[in-house]
C-alpha cells in the first residue's frame, strides 16, 4: 500500500498560498490554453490519477495528457476549472477541492458543467506530486451531450463536438 504521509511538513496557510497560486494558474491557462504551464505546476517524478485512463508518471505525461485532452470536445470547450470549496490537511500536505467544469454558451446562455473532486498533495516550492481527480464520467458525458444538443438547436455545434456526438457522445444520448 502507497504511503499517504507527506515528507515534509506544511502548515494550513502555506497549503492555502500554494493552492491559490495554483487557481491563478490555472483560470489563466484556462483562457489562454497553454497546457504547458499546468503540467509545469507538477514535480517532474508526479502522479495524475485519472480514474478512466489510470495513473499518468511524471510531468511529462501529465503534459502530454492536458494537451491531448484540453484541446479536443469536451475539454476544449470549458471555460474555467474554479474551485467551489476547499479544505486542507496540513499533515498530509494536501488539498482537498470541488471541481467545476463548466462550458462555453451553447447559444441560449445556459450553463452546463460537471464537477470533480481534486485531492492535490504538495511537494512544496509552489510543485504539487500528485492529483488525483475523482468524477462520474457518466455526468460528465450527458452534459457534454446536453451541450452538445443545445449548441445544434442554436446553430453553434461546431465539427469537433459534432464528431463527438456522433461517435462517443451516441452512448449518452437520451433514449426516447
Amino acid at each position: 500500500m502507497e504511503s499517504t504521509e507527506n515528507q515534509q511538513t506544511f502548515t494550513a496557510a502555506e497549503l492555502d498560498e500554494a493552492f491559490a497560486r495554483f487557481q491563478r494558474t490555472v483560470a489563466e491557462v484556462a483562457e489562454t490554453g497553454d497546457w504547458d504551464r499546468y503540467a509545469d505546476l507538477f514535480t517532474v517524478d508526479a502522479d495524475f490519477v485519472e480514474h478512466a485512463l489510470g495513473t499518468l508518471k511524471g510531468r511529462e505525461e501529465i503534459r502530454a495528457w492536458a494537451w491531448k485532452t484540453m484541446t479536443a470536445f469536451p475539454g476544449s470547450h470549458m471555460t474555467g476549472f474554479p474551485s467551489l470549496w476547499h479544505v486542507v490537511d496540513a499533515p498530509s500536505g494536501r488539498v482537498i477541492c470541488e471541481v467545476d467544469n463548466p462550458m462555453r454558451d451553447p447559444g441560449d446562455g445556459s450553463v452546463i458543467t460537471a464537477t470533480n473532486i481534486t485531492i492535490l498533495t504538495y511537494a512544496g516550492d509552489g510543485l504539487w506530486s500528485r492529483e488525483e481527480d475523482v468524477y462520474n464520467p457518466l455526468e460528465f458525458g450527458r452534459a457534454a451531450m446536453r451541450w452538445c444538443e443545445k449548441a445544434r438547436e442554436h446553430g453553434r455545434l461546431d465539427e469537433a463536438a459534432a464528431a463527438w456526438m456522433e461517435t462517443t457522445g451516441a452512448m449518452f444520448a437520451r433514449r426516447r
